[in-house]
């Protein structure tokens, strides 16, 4: 992919999640221009939460575009530091600062300067007080390594256009021990790049989509252990979405000690 398309795609992707979040803030409704939104059913938003989001703002709730409810399967405890990747209006963040208490801090991330406000908005409307909102990109954590307890993200990564280094920055800024539990967008192994654009398009959730086998291998690769995927429910043909799993090992391997 040359550095021009790159540039493109992650415009594309700003321009999506920006136009969404001036949405919100103007009219309260997730719903963004024609031919822009992700459709907001059973596959996609808040309803993939249940009774999670009792008391959150309304506006938290309106801007959740994701493909599941990550909170479900990190298993937060009071205390740990996590840190949400993409977190737009920040319903999970805001979810987080919950579970994890006031001894402990929800970080959000998101490089798009109308969810960020959008986010610190519905914190200040929420009284959250153990939370912090990041402007960057998550292929490039503006945190210290060995800082983050817990990693979470909803239907973001798919959205990467460098996901090695989306998977290798959430390993260097994981404590030793720590975890990950996010929602993505998952192909079947057989679905090829080709016939994953032609079920939807990159800003869409789908053209981008790692496949199963892609996403335990890259996982690998970054030195990621007890990785897993699990497909949830379908959001195109052979497109699901899924949990995705995995712990950075709390010692190195023998091999590699001094």
């Amino acid at each position: 992919m040359s550095d021009e398309t790159q540039d493109a795609l992650r415009e594309q992707v700003r321009d999506r999640y920006a136009r969404a979040a001036l949405t919100v803030l103007e009219t309260g409704s997730g719903c963004c221009a024609p031919g822009e939104a992700l459709e907001i059913d059973e596959r996609f938003g808040a309803g993939l939460y249940g009774e999670d989001t009792e008391g959150l703002p309304a506006e938290a709730v309106a801007a959740s575009l994701g493909c599941g409810n990550p909170l479900a399967v990190a298993d937060l405890a009071p205390g740990e530091r996590v840190l949400d990747l993409g977190s737009g209006g920040g319903i999970d963040v805001l979810l987080s600062a919950r579970r994890v208490g006031p001894t402990g801090r929800a970080f959000g991330l998101d490089m798009t300067d109308e969810m960020l406000a959008l986010a610190r908005a519905n914190a200040a409307k929420a009284g959250a007080t153990n939370v912090e909102f990041l402007k960057g990109q998550i292929e490039a954590i503006p945190l210290p390594a060995d800082s983050i307890d817990v990693v979470i993200s909803n239907c973001v990564i798919n959205l990467s256009i460098d996901k090695p280094a989306v998977l290798a920055e959430m390993f260097r800024v994981l404590a030793p021990g720590g975890r990950i539990g996010i929602s993505d967008v998952v192909a079947e192994d057989h679905l090829t790049p080709g016939q994953r654009a032609e079920r939807g398009s990159y800003v869409g959730c789908i053209a981008g989509a790692l496949s199963q086998s892609e996403y335990l291998d890259g996982l690998a690769a970054a030195g990621f252990a007890d990785a897993s995927v699990t497909f949830t429910h379908e959001a195109e043909p052979s497109l699901h979405g899924a949990i995705v799993r995995a712990t950075k090992p709390s010692t190195a391997p023998a091999a590699d000690r001094c």
